[in-house]
């Protein structure tokens, strides 16, 4: 039923592309590659199961979470310090590590007019940037914080993001398939995003800001696999089969803290507007979304994983993919309860 209206998205031109993998128990359900997408060479090409995605802001919980939790274990890193602690040049001292990880920070969701040419200094934005309301009390969702974040991470690690999770975390993980500033040969198996001028961008990252970071930030740069995201969401379903974080931190990280927030990931607590896993999927399910129309899910209850990588913006940004995510992963819930029921 599902895969059906995974086609017809296509057919009917509400995505260009997209990869969707799901499994239970550890066993694949569905790993289906659909539609096509144009290149920066102008010429057009079909999605395969290998296609790589700009996961967009599935950074944030695919490379910063899991690099803080490391760090966390290591005593490099502490939830409970200030951020000023780490970056001295952040001016408001209440705010701490971990209202990064949960938005709780007070700093706005992004910064003003950040364009894709030209030079803009990121970091001294988000520096002068003021807060909206006091840190620690409300969840506000801001790339700002884990851009903060991934700075604190290269301070206190020696080492830029994009080295220190290929080596720390995805190499170990087996996420092959998962790296920011894709190498120029492995720009052509990237899914453009959006037209940029006259051409797509392919390879580069899409979001403007990390653009600006050279591409690797702690709130986006990644490209990934549908397979290599599932990957990674079955380390976070089953953390004591892997050795590279403690599974207790790891747990820690997917429990409710405030507003459906844990630390990185969305957390389904039943209250208010249901997620982008629909309105059926059971409390404790969690997982994130990405811009450029990336989605991972996970439902602890019923070891139930979904992966969705589309390259939605490449029709532009107005995009029904909030609309979509809710309906296909309520599909696939009802499919998975029709198999158990």
């Amino acid at each position: 039923m599902y895969e059906n209206y995974l086609d017809s998205l296509i057919e009917n031109k509400e995505l260009p592309g997209a990869v969707l993998y799901v499994s239970k128990n550890k066993q694949i359900q569905c790993h289906k590659a659909v539609g096509r997408f144009i290149a920066a060479d102008e010429r057009n090409y079909p999605v395969t199961e290998n296609t790589l995605f700009d996961v967009a802001s599935l950074t944030k919980v695919v490379a910063t979470l899991p690099a803080s939790l490391l760090l966390l274990s290591k005593g490099d890193l502490h939830l409970e310090k200030q951020v000023q602690h780490y970056l001295p040049e952040f001016r408001h001292e209440k705010v701490k590590v971990e209202d990064l990880l949960t938005h709780r920070s007070g700093l706005p969701p992004d910064l003003p007019y950040v364009v894709r040419d030209g030079q803009r200094d990121v970091m001294d934005g988000i520096y002068r940037t003021e807060l909206r309301q006091n840190p620690g009390i409300s969840v506000a969702y801001s790339d700002l914080g884990m851009i903060l974040l991934g700075k604190i991470i290269e301070k206190t690690a020696g080492q830029p993001l994009d080295i220190f999770t290929k080596e720390h975390i995805f190499a170990p993980w087996g996420l092959y398939n998962t790296d920011f500033k894709l190498s120029q040969n492995m720009k052509a198996f990237s899914a453009s995003t959006e037209k940029f001028g006259a051409h797509y961008i392919q390879g580069e990252v899409h979001d403007e800001k990390a653009l600006h970071l050279g591409g690797v930030s702690g709130s986006a740069g990644l490209f990934s696999t549908a397979k290599d995201i599932a990957k990674f969401a079955e380390h976070f379903l089953y953390p004591e089969e892997q050795d590279v974080i403690p599974p207790a931190l790891m747990r820690m990280a997917t429990l409710h803290k405030q507003s459906n927030r844990g630390l990185g990931f969305e957390v389904w607590n039943g209250e208010g507007d249901p997620l982008s896993c629909g309105q059926s999927w059971p409390k404790g399910s969690f997982g994130h979304t990405g811009f450029t129309g990336t989605s991972v899910w996970i439902d602890p209850q019923n070891e139930l994983i979904v992966a969705f990588l589309t390259n939605a913006v490449h029709y532009g940004r107005s995009t029904n993919i909030r609309t979509i995510r809710k309906t296909l992963h309520s599909m696939i819930y009802s499919s998975i309860q029709g198999e158990t029921s």
